[in-house]
């Protein structure tokens, strides 16, 4: 899988990219034949969750994504992939089903 990652209007330490990044690796254990993932990390005007992050998940046929605020990066990429974890598992049922 090819990640790539963003940081918008901010400089993201080497920890907060390699976190996202071994976040993601994750995702394969749902379904192996992710084809890319783009990370990016920007910050937002709200004050309860000033921190947002973005997945885009290319699976073949499909691309999913998921938005998710947070007080934190590392919260807001956490919530992330638990959403894009579901969405994940959901299209794999349905690739199963349809072969």
């Amino acid at each position: 899988m090819k990640t790539t990652f963003t940081a918008r209007h901010f400089e993201a330490s080497a920890d907060l990219q390699q976190y996202c990044r071994d976040s993601v690796e994750k995702l394969e254990q749902f379904y192996d034949r992710i084809v890319m993932c783009d990370i990016i990390l920007e910050p937002t005007p709200d004050d309860d969750a000033p921190q947002q992050a973005e997945l885009i998940v290319k699976v073949p046929r499909k691309v999913l994504t998921v938005k998710e605020k947070g007080t934190s990066y590392e919260q807001a990429i956490h919530n992330a992939i638990d959403i894009i974890s579901r969405q994940l598992k959901r299209y794999k049922e349905k690739m199963h089903a349809t072969n």
